[in-house]
């Protein structure tokens, strides 16, 4: 079979720093491109800046340089972070190249020729900060939803590309390509989009208001619409006219964007593919927004997380971890530095870091330092070895259903599970009772499946996971695949005096506005009885039933609980104290019942919205159900 792949991010905007958002993008498209490198395709990695349009101008004119002058300072820190990521792109793109400005010229000709481009006048509401006109349906309070800026009324003659001549064959292709856009809730979104009237897309800017951009090669008045010129990215970043590239990936391309931009992607973009008869890519990949505070972090918000911060203080693999580990792909996570903290600890320095230590040791005290031949085979290497392969498998659907978060996890699930086969094993009383036979297959099998969890994780962290390898005396190769196996007998164990992954503290800022309460103010709450509430306030309370369709453990805590429920059409996630008496696996398609207008709060750096309910039981807790199964969203009363 010829494997291919071809993964891009978007091609980010050169009117600010790169922040947190940008780095998760990377990051995860490298960590994909990484994944299929192992399983032997052959792979493209794009990404680049976008550099033409209003905002770099209006950005440029207020630093007293030309927005050309302006974009290349702003393009090269996004080229200078990649390297401070680890990305292994294969090509930086920025749309002022002449191959890039070359081949939007010749598809505006090529879909001019053919009719698609008219010449009209239009009055509308305009978003710098979105670059493109907005319906009063699609405004807040009359103001953007992402910049929270009214817009602008402009009225100004200009080209328009015919867009709405596409809608119904939007739809088709849509339908009958169920992972064209993923996951499927982005999916439902562009169908949403399209349930309205498409309208045609205005494709132009007159030079007498923007003169930074491609100009239209049918009419010297006017350059391209910054959407219509840096959407063309993905094609010309891989020689869609002069090369062998865009025949060999463009079939398998797949775009990693958030979401906030999917429109322009899921319905702008094949729109336009579609008129200058190139094949729709294969997948849109969407993520959501990572939240502090509440809130989508955002340039224009001003609440932005510096990438470079984090990975000078914690190291850039724990950084790549955390954002993969930490989001689940196309939902909304929140960013917090204690979450951070309390995930590295739980699952690189205690169980990972340690183990690493842990074994390396035992097999210096026991065996020299070589790593020992299997002899004594039993029924806990048999076990252990099911799990590995069961790892491995969750691995492989984790990638190709976009749950990274679940291809990390069952890495670090391995390493647990090979600390509860020592606990069982019990090697150091193995090695009291002199079977060294014993001893060795122990210490052996441990350490495989330590180095087989490293191996699954080194797209994920491919500098810390090479150093997992080297305490266990594996040498360096140029290319590692998912089917290797790194150990084996009689290799040479190498202890590194500092741990690959240190304990870390998190120490939080000290508040001014928080009073101490007194001991005597205390006990004084405590004898407090609970105050009447009135009907009125009670039914301000909106209790819905919900359906439970993902769980996990929140790490460090050893009481909650992170769920993703569906409530109606809706998908949220709440975080619940209910570890000691649920094990998450048993929650899945069970209903229960939530306080749904409840305000978002952040529990141990992650996100709840919403509360649920349950009543004790004794020493337990029970989850409040409905007697039988209901519509999910219904409403209690």
């Amino acid at each position: 079979m010829d494997k291919k792949y071809y993964v891009t991010t978007p091609i980010y905007y050169a009117n600010a720093d790169p922040h947190l958002g940008h780095a998760y993008t990377t990051i995860v498209a490298d960590v994909r491109k990484r994944f299929y490198q192992m399983n032997d395709y052959e792979t493209f990695f794009l990404t680049g800046t976008d550099e033409h349009g209003d905002k770099v101008a209006r950005a440029a004119l207020e630093k007293g340089v030309s927005p050309h002058e302006y974009a290349s300072q702003i393009s090269q820190k996004f080229r200078d972070i990649l390297p401070r990521l680890n990305a292994s792109n294969d090509r930086f793109i920025r749309t002022t190249d002449p191959e890039h400005r070359k081949v939007v010229r010749h598809i505006l000709q090529k879909v001019y020729d053919s009719g698609d481009i008219y010449f009209s006048e239009y009055e509308g509401k305009y978003c710098v900060g979105c670059e493109r006109f907005y319906k009063d349906t699609e405004l807040v309070d009359e103001k953007c939803p992402d910049h929270q800026t009214r817009p602008e009324l402009i009225k100004e003659s200009n080209y328009f590309f015919k867009m709405s001549k596409y809608q119904e064959w939007m739809i088709d292709h849509i339908n009958k390509n169920p992972d064209f856009i993923r996951p499927e809730r982005y999916k439902n979104e562009a169908l949403g989009f399209l349930r309205e009237p498409l309208e045609d897309l205005c494709i132009s800017r007159p030079k007498s208001r923007l003169k930074w951009g491609i100009e239209l090669p049918f009419d010297s008045n006017y350059v391209t619409y910054v959407w219509f010129d840096a959407l063309i990215n993905y094609i010309s970043g891989i020689d869609y006219l002069d090369g062998e590239l865009f025949s060999k990936f463009w079939p398998v391309a797949e775009h990693i964007i958030g979401k906030d931009i999917l429109k322009q992607h899921g319905i702008y973009w094949p729109t336009m593919l579609k008129a200058a008869g190139i094949e729709p890519f294969q997948h849109l990949s969407v993520h959501g927004y990572w939240l502090f505070e509440k809130g989508k972090m955002s340039k224009s918000l001003g609440n932005v997380i510096t990438p470079l911060d984090l990975i000078d203080k914690y190291g850039l693999d724990a950084f790549r971890y955390y954002l993969i580990r930490e989001m689940s792909f196309g939902l909304d996570s929140s960013f917090s530095e204690e979450s951070f903290v309390s995930r590295y600890n739980a699952d690189l320095a205690n169980d990972l870091g340690n183990m690493v230590s842990r074994l390396t040791k035992m097999i210096k005290n026991s065996c020299n330092g070589i790593v020992p031949s299997p002899k004594k085979w039993t029924e806990p290497e048999e076990k252990l070895e099911k799990i590995a392969a069961e790892s491995r498998q969750k691995l492989i659907e984790s990638f190709d259903t976009l749950m990274m978060h679940q291809a990390a996890d069952s890495a670090i699930h391995l390493v647990r599970s090979i600390n509860r086969y020592l606990e069982e094993t019990a090697p150091w009383f193995v090695a009291k009772q002199n079977d060294q036979d014993r001893l060795d297959t122990i210490l052996f099998t441990a350490s495989q499946n330590t180095v087989r969890a490293a191996l699954y994780l080194l797209p994920v962290m491919p500098e810390k996971m090479l150093e997992v390898f080297n305490w266990f005396g594996i040498s360096p190769k140029d290319q590692w695949h998912l089917d290797d196996e790194p150990l084996t007998p009689g290799l040479k164990t190498r202890i590194d005096k500092k741990p690959i992954f240190p304990r870390r503290k998190f120490k939080a800022k000290a508040s001014s506005n928080q009073p101490k309460k007194s001991g005597k103010s205390q006990k004084k709450s405590q004898k407090t009885k609970p105050s009447v509430i009135t009907y009125e306030d009670f039914a301000k309370i909106d209790l819905r039933v919900a359906v439970i369709r993902k769980a996990e453990r929140v790490q460090g805590t050893d009481k909650l609980i992170r769920l993703q429920i569906e409530v109606g059409k809706e998908e949220r996630q709440i975080v619940a104290g209910i570890a000691k008496s649920y094990d998450p696996d048993d929650l899945l398609g069970k209903q229960i019942v939530i306080v749904a207008n409840l305000e978002s709060a952040n529990i141990r750096g992650v996100e709840s919205k919403g509360m649920l309910l349950a009543a004790n039981h004794g020493e337990k807790l029970t989850l409040l159900s409905p007697e039988q199964p209901i519509r999910s969203g219904a409403k209690v009363k």
